[in-house]
């Protein structure tokens, strides 16, 4: 396999006209994106040009960019009749996406449709995406149960992506959602699925976006509060973006050099420019190439 970067987001016209086709958040005037809980965001139109980020790909040097749906403007928590014609749209775009492109699924985790998601897969997704808000309990591990036993029947891997701010996010700064509720909902997730996921749902490899908010640094916290021992999860990853070798290295001492693939959240972020964040070489391939095979394929 070739170089990856497990985390990207590309908009393709359908999944553009889709929004700008609501009159409620989430929604699209233009290129202002309208959403609850966060204030009015400028998208440029260069973000989510196909040839352009093609372009932005090779310059990186990947063989395969990953994109998936923007989980916090929150379109899979609306109701199905209201999320299926955004998740039409997207899967649609997704799958006629040029090389170097791949893409993860989605799903509507409030009306939870198995037999969709299988139809999604079958047109060649690389695994689903959810929101993090939706599996930060045992209540939510319980709600997209048949989501996660049918990615373990196929073996296909998770994403966990942090999904929408919660409503009074707007009323601090603009960094304020990616900063707080985003790294809260990642930090409550990495515990549940310690908690609720991997008991149920033993073969299932599983990806959090940005570093799991750092909670897997919490381990000597977890162990001193009774959390179980045990050694690392080989099925467990954790993505870099937005981040840099302070915290890469120290996600590395906590979990190994095996549990981290490189993931860039671009156009919202950039991709680092040493791949190795400091730990030469070697860790380069691992978070670029052999750890992100390991999560999308379960092989060496």
């Amino acid at each position: 396999m070739s170089t990856v970067d497990v985390h990207q987001h590309l908009w393709t016209p359908s999944l553009v006209e889709a929004l700008r086709s609501r009159r409620e958040p989430p929604r699209l005037d233009g290129w202002t994106l309208y959403l609850d809980g966060e204030p009015p965001y400028e998208i440029s139109p260069a973000d989510h040009d196909v040839a352009l980020r093609a372009e932005l790909a090779a310059a990186d040097g990947l063989g395969r960019a990953l994109v998936s749906l923007s989980a916090p403007i929150g379109v899979e928590w609306l109701p199905a009749v209201e999320a299926r014609p955004l998740l039409d749209a997207y899967h649609d775009g997704a799958a006629a996406l040029p090389e170097p492109f791949g893409a993860w699924a989605a799903a509507c985790v409030r009306d939870v449709d198995a037999d969709a998601t299988a139809k999604e897969l079958d047109r060649g997704f690389v695994g689903l995406q959810l929101p993090a808000d939706a599996l930060a309990d045992a209540a939510g591990y319980a709600r997209c149960a048949p989501l996660l036993a049918l990615l373990e029947e196929r073996g296909l891997p998770l994403f966990v992506h942090p999904g929408p701010a919660a409503a009074d996010s707007c009323d601090g700064p603009g960094w304020w959602p990616a900063m707080v509720p985003y790294v809260q909902q990642m930090h409550a997730a990495w515990f549940a699925f310690r908690a609720f996921g991997r008991p149920r749902h033993p073969r299932l490899r599983v990806c959090f976006a940005l570093l799991a908010g750092l909670a897997p640094l919490h381990g000597e916290r977890f162990a001193a509060r009774g959390g179980p021992e045990g050694e690392a999860d080989p099925d467990v990853f954790v993505e870099t973006s937005s981040y840099g070798p302070a915290a890469v290295t120290s996600l590395v001492h906590a979990l190994g050099v095996d549990a981290v693939v490189q993931g860039s959240d671009r156009p919202y972020a950039e991709p680092p420019r040493h791949p190795g964040f400091g730990l030469g070489g070697a860790a380069a391939y691992a978070f670029r190439v052999a750890n992100p095979r390991r999560l999308l394929t379960g092989r060496e």
